[in-house]
Order: C-alpha cells, then sequence, then structure tokens
C-alpha cells in the first residue's frame, strides 16, 4: 500500500469529483464521479499535471503549481482522457488527516457557465427587443398624429362654415375625439420616452401663478358644468417665479384633474399648493389635488401608479383610459426630484399630493413651516366639511340629495330645451348616482328618463321627467 492508501476518506458516492495525491503529485485516489467525468477506468498513478496541466507542472521533485492551496476556491480548467476539457470550481488543500497528501475537489461548473452565457444572450435579446419596440412605438404614434391632426384640421375648417345644428354637434364630436386620440398618442409617445430613458426635461422661468390660472381656465368649465366647485389656493410663500419644467408640472396638473373629474359626480375638487422647504436657491413645491368622487380602497392603493393598470378592470370600460396617466405622472415628478402619493377611502374621495424641486429666488415671506402648518389647518377643516356635505349628498332624501338633484334636474331641462344633449347626458348621470338610494319606483323612472336622453327625443324626456316628479312630489317638485 503506497503513501496515504490507508488515509482516503470514504468518498466514493460523492457528487463532485475528489483526488488525492501525494508530493510527487501521483495521484493516489479519484472517486467514481472524477473516473466518469474525465473518461478513466482509474486514475491512480496518473500525475495531477495531467489533469491540470495550466496550474501544475511536473518536477524531479513532484510537482510546482501557482494555484494557492487552502480553503478558497478558484475557476479552473481539468483535462479528460481524450484530451478536452471543461471548466471546474476547485478547492486543493492539505490533507490534515494524513501528512504528506493534497486532496482536490472540484465541480462541474460548464452546464452553469453555459446557462450563463444563455441568460446573457437572453438577457440582450430581451434588451434589443425593448429598444426595437420604443422605436417602434415612437414610430407608428408618430404616424397616427399625422392623420389625426388632418381630420381635425378638416373638422375645424367645416365648423367655420356649417351651420346646421345635427352636423354642427356631430363635427364637434369628432373634434373631441381627435383631441382625446392626441392624448392618448402623447400619452404614449412619453411613456415611450421614459421607459427608454431618454426624456429629458426643459426647465425655464415662468411665472407661477400664471401658470396655475391656465390650468384652471382648462377645466373650470367642465367642473362646474358637471355641478362640481372647484378650488384652487397658493400659499403666498410659493414664489412669484420659479425656473422648472412648465409644461410636464402643467401635464401632472391636467392629468390629476381630470382623473378627480371623471371619478367625482357631487362635491368639489380642490387643489392646493405650498412651499415646504428652501435650500439655498432650490425650493420644494407640494401639490395636492383632492376630490369628493368614488375613492379608492386601500387594497388597490398599490395598482394605481402601474403602467397600463386600473384598478378594476371595470373603471376601464365605464370611464374610458389608457392605465398610463398616473404611471407618467410618477416619472416625471419622480425626475423633478420628489414624489407622488394618494390618501383614499371607496365612496369618500381622494387625495393625490406630490412634491417637486425647483429652482427660486429667496424672498422675505413667512417662514415655511408656519405657513404649511395654517395651510394644512385649513384644508383639513375645509375637507372634513366637504366630505360631510358630499355624504349627505349621495344620501338619498336627504335636505343635501334634495337640494343637489333640484340643481342637476333644472340644468338636465335647461340642457334639453337648449338640445345640448351631451351635457344633458352628463348631469344625467349625476342624477343617476344621486338617486341611487332612492325606492324602486324612483329608480326606474329614472332609467327611463335616461333612455329617452340618450335617444335626444325631447318630447318622450318631458314626459318621463314629469312621471318622476310624480314619483316623489316632494323631492322633484
Amino acid at each position: 500500500m503506497g503513501e496515504g492508501e490507508n488515509c482516503i476518506f470514504p468518498m466514493e458516492d460523492a457528487l463532485e469529483m475528489f483526488f488525492m495525491f501525494d508530493r510527487a503529485g501521483e495521484i493516489l485516489y479519484a472517486n467514481a464521479a472524477a473516473r466518469s467525468k474525465l473518461g478513466y477506468d482509474e486514475l491512480k498513478n496518473q500525475h495531477i499535471s495531467t489533469l491540470f496541466p495550466n496550474i501544475f507542472r511536473r518536477t524531479e521533485d513532484g510537482f510546482e503549481s501557482a494555484f494557492p492551496f487552502g480553503d478558497g476556491t478558484g475557476h479552473l480548467v481539468i483535462y479528460r482522457r481524450n484530451l478536452t476539457c471543461f471548466p471546474v470550481e476547485a478547492r486543493i488543500k492539505e490533507n490534515a488527516g494524513c501528512p504528506g497528501t493534497y486532496i482536490c475537489m472540484a465541480n462541474d461548473i460548464l452546464e452553469r457557465e453555459h446557462l450563463g452565457r444563455e441568460i446573457s444572450q437572453v438577457r440582450e435579446e430581451a434588451q434589443q427587443a425593448s429598444r426595437l419596440k420604443a422605436e417602434f412605438v415612437a414610430n407608428v404614434t408618430h404616424e397616427l398624429r399625422t392623420p389625426v391632426n388632418g381630420i381635425l384640421g378638416n373638422v375645424r375648417e367645416l365648423l367655420d362654415n356649417v351651420t346646421d345644428a345635427r352636423t354642427v354637434k356631430t363635427l364637434q364630436l369628432v373634434e373631441r375625439c381627435c383631441g382625446d386620440m392626441n392624448r392618448i398618442i402623447n400619452n404614449i409617445l412619453d411613456f415611450s420616452k421614459l421607459d427608454a430613458g431618454k426624456f429629458i426635461l426643459e426647465p425655464r422661468r415662468f411665472h407661477f401663478r400664471s401658470m396655475l390660472d391656465y390650468v384652471k381656465a382648462q377645466h373650470i368649465s367642465r367642473i362646474t358644468e358637471k355641478g362640481l366647485d372647484f378650488f384652487m389656493t397658493v400659499s403666498p410663500q410659493v414664489p412669484e417665479y420659479i425656473i422648472g419644467d412648465e409644461l410636464r408640472i402643467v401635464q401632472i396638473l391636467n392629468n390629476l384633474l381630470s382623473n378627480a373629474l371623471k371619478f367625482t359626480t357631487v362635491g368639489e375638487i380642490a387643489v392646493q399648493v405650498l412651499r415646504t422647504a428652501q435650500v439655498e436657491e432650490k425650493a420644494e413645491l407640494f401639490f395636492i389635488v383632492s376630490d369628493t368622487g368614488i375613492g379608492i380602497g386601500e387594497e388597490d392603493m398599490d395598482k394605481l401608479f402601474q403602467s397600463f393598470s386600473q384598478v378594476d378592470a371595470s373603471i376601464s370600460r365605464k370611464y374610458g383610459g389608457t392605465g398610463l396617466g398616473l404611471s407618467i405622472c410618477r416619472q416625471l415628478v419622480e425626475l423633478m426630484g420628489g414624489r407622488i402619493e394618494t390618501e383614499s377611502r371607496k365612496g369618500k374621495g381622494s387625495n393625490f399630493s406630490f412634491s417637486i424641486w425647483v429652482e427660486a429666488e429667496e424672498e422675505t415671506v413667512p417662514k415655511a413651516h408656519d405657513d404649511v402648518k395654517a395651510v394644512f389647518i385649513q384644508m383639513a377643516a375645509h375637507e372634513e366639511n366637504a366630505g360631510q356635505e358630499a355624504e349627505g349628498v349621495r344620501e338619498y332624501g336627504t335636505p343635501e340629495n334634495r337640494e343637489a338633484l333640484k340643481r342637476r334636474l333644472s340644468r338636465l331641462v335647461l340642457s334639453v330645451e337648449m338640445e345640448n344633449w351631451e351635457k344633458a347626458e352628463m348631469f344625467m348621470e349625476t342624477i343617476r348616482q344621486l338617486t341611487e338610494g332612492a325606492p324602486p319606483d324612483v329608480r326606474r323612472q329614472i332609467l327611463r328618463l335616461k333612455m329617452a336622453v340618450q335617444k335626444e327625443n325631447y318630447d318622450k324626456v318631458m314626459d318621463e321627467y314629469q312621471k318622476l316628479c310624480m314619483c316623489d312630489a316632494d323631492l322633484f317638485s
């Protein structure tokens, strides 16, 4: 029995390759895994440099090796009997249990490296596909914009020359659809740029309150036509002029206000702006857009800012939308150094808040924290009152509900008299929601009235309206 043979460990059935060799470099033992993977019937008496020619060199005394012996592992190349090779992860150290010998344990990592190369290839292909997708989306949306703008231009030209009321209404509907299509195209383009990391902010100096007046002018007509109250308050601490991307701030506010209008039928929509911090020339502006709409359940909050996601599948069917708006808002806010959050209760309304950092000159104004505290106290009281009023409006038969119904019904009749059927349908939907808790006969009559409005039949609308008033004379008189 040669040196060390009585020191062999029971490693025959181990999955990893196991070798024992002496100071001369001669292999004393190799387990079944080593013999099988390397194609040998027996490895005993082979020199270790035969298996690892890159790190072992045969000498007169035995072998030389630059490989660090010890508990550390290294990536080596091992050769089979047919002189082909494959990579292994190996550890070589002195055999403390049998002086004068060394042990080598090696794991075949050929499959792992192959999988790693495949994963790298798949990752590269996925990145290439993503780039191609982004380019395709950008090209298609640009191509879509041309015919949409062509339709829009021709429709506006026709509107200047057409006098027939029904034709005008049809053209206005086409004009509105083209506007909606352009907004969807812009959202897709913005999302594509943000997703590709190619979106660049374009800051410039502008008058902040003039920007808010512009935003207010865009929305106040549609909000008040729906019978909602609209408030916009700005803290005196907010600078008159700031340096930031005005277009993108407007885009965020427009998106949040459009959502608030879409999901609110009674109550109010409010915007508050205040300055919460100033560090040298940088100022943090804090915006709050609140509404008394349908609200969001806590379990659905995590879906809000996900791309192509709606809180509920029925939302997109009922209210429309691509599910991109809030995702774009989140990314724009983060590009401006801020964050966007929401607080909401189902059926009680929502508060969307976001902060951004802009450049602004230091001004002689009250301390930020004093102003913030005062604004928040005022907001809290206002929101509590608004929430209570909205809750009362939704409960059929309450004084608030009675007043809201009378106001909407009078506007409905006025819209029908003026043959503004689009507004009539809008008021009709609000009336339907205000009567959800009404007795069955009232709800049935509301549906009949709604069908008459949808058919744009003036005589039928007035007939169904009279029948509705007879259902609850006190309420609808």
